[in-house]
C-alpha cells in the first residue's frame, strides 16, 4: 500500500484516490453537499480552508492542501518505492 499525507497527519491510501479537484468550482460543491448527505465525507482541513476535494473509492475526503501539493507527494512516493525495488 503507497499512503500519502494529506495535512496535518492525515494519510490517505493513494491507491484509493479516483480524482483530485479544487473546492472552489460548482461540481465540487455539489460533490461535498451529496457526500454530507449520504455520511460519506471525511473532513481533514483542521477546520481551515477547504482547498482540495479527494474522491475515492467509497468517500469523499476534504484536505487544506493544494491538489498540486499532494499530487507531488504521490509522485515522490512512487518515485522512492521504485528506487526501493532497484536496491
Amino acid at each position: 500500500m503507497a499512503f500519502v499525507n494529506i495535512g496535518f497527519g492525515n494519510i490517505i491510501n493513494s491507491k484509493k484516490i479516483v480524482s483530485m479537484v479544487t473546492s472552489d468550482s460548482a461540481p465540487a460543491k455539489r460533490i461535498i453537499a451529496n457526500a454530507k448527505e449520504a455520511g460519506n465525507i471525511i473532513d481533514a482541513t483542521q477546520g481551515r480552508r477547504t482547498r482540495c476535494v479527494i474522491v475515492c473509492d467509497s468517500h469523499v475526503v476534504l484536505s487544506a492542501l493544494m491538489p498540486d501539493t499532494i499530487s507531488n507527494r504521490i509522485n515522490e512516493n512512487s518515485i522512492k518505492e521504485e528506487s526501493d525495488y532497484d536496491a
